[in-house]
């Protein structure tokens, strides 16, 4: 399988936030907006004695003792309990982000980090409100995410 990195998306800063990533253009529903390939690490990997290194942040469970590390901009994307974009693991180490409904151009999108972007089960950091853009419309439930996870 080859890896192509998209323009439909890029990284931006926000305030109070740190790192989330946005739309460049209309996504639309179902729209693969990226596949990525994963690093699979022992979960020992991302631990010290005195705790979670600053990359356990970017990980996502991933097996018995291990854990994945999403290349691309997989390991970025913010959560919220409103999420606009879910994540598929796919065969050959491979994660899929896809809009779950039309994600307009600025808007950030955010996955559940629960998996199924129904899933309210609470996550173990404190879920920041982002401030909207100016260019992006006023939908609070979009903007609602971890922040940047190594500044949580």
């Amino acid at each position: 399988m080859s890896f192509t990195q998209t323009t439909a998306i890029e990284v931006k800063q926000i305030k109070g936030k740190g790192r989330g990533v946005f739309a460049r253009r209309l996504i639309h529903d179902s729209e693969v907006i990226e596949r990525v390939p994963v690093l699979v690490l022992p979960v020992g990997e991302t631990r010290t004695a005195s705790g979670p290194t600053r990359m356990s942040g970017y990980c996502f469970e991933w097996g018995r003792g291990t854990v994945a590390l999403a290349l691309g901009y997989g390991s970025l994307y913010n959560h919220s309990y409103q999420p606009n974009a879910r994540y598929d693991d796919e065969s050959g180490q491979t994660k899929v982000f896809r809009a779950i409904r039309d994600i307009a151009p600025g808007e950030e999108i955010v996955v559940s980090y629960n998996g199924e972007p129904g899933d309210k089960t609470p996550v173990w950091f404190k879920v920041m409100q982002s401030e909207p853009s100016p260019k992006e419309p006023e939908r609070p439930e979009a903007h609602t995410g971890s922040g940047d996870k190594a500044d949580a």
